[in-house]
């Protein structure tokens, strides 16, 4: 495991996201001890290199996770959410 540490300019953001999505994701990077903005930086890191972001131990959590807070979306969703209005 590398221990090389990278020195980067992050700036604020005002993302929108899927509300049972982003609970979601807090929860898994408080699992992992991570702050919200480390976890999406390495999902996004590693999709951009073509890998999976979790492993099976990771993956089970995420599922438990989606029980918890009711998301029911899976990956045939992107691109294809309405607002409620």
């Amino acid at each position: 495991m590398s221990k090389e540490r990278y020195v980067v300019e992050r700036v604020q953001t005002g993302l929108r996201i899927e509300k049972k999505m982003l609970k979601v994701l807090k929860a898994l990077a408080e699992y992992h001890d991570l702050s919200l903005g480390d976890l999406v930086e390495g999902i996004v890191l590693h999709a951009f290199d073509g890998k999976q972001a979790f492993g099976e131990k990771s993956l089970a959590r995420i599922a438990d996770l989606k029980r918890i807070y009711e998301l029911e979306l899976d990956a045939s969703a992107s691109h294809k959410m309405v607002d409620r209005t």
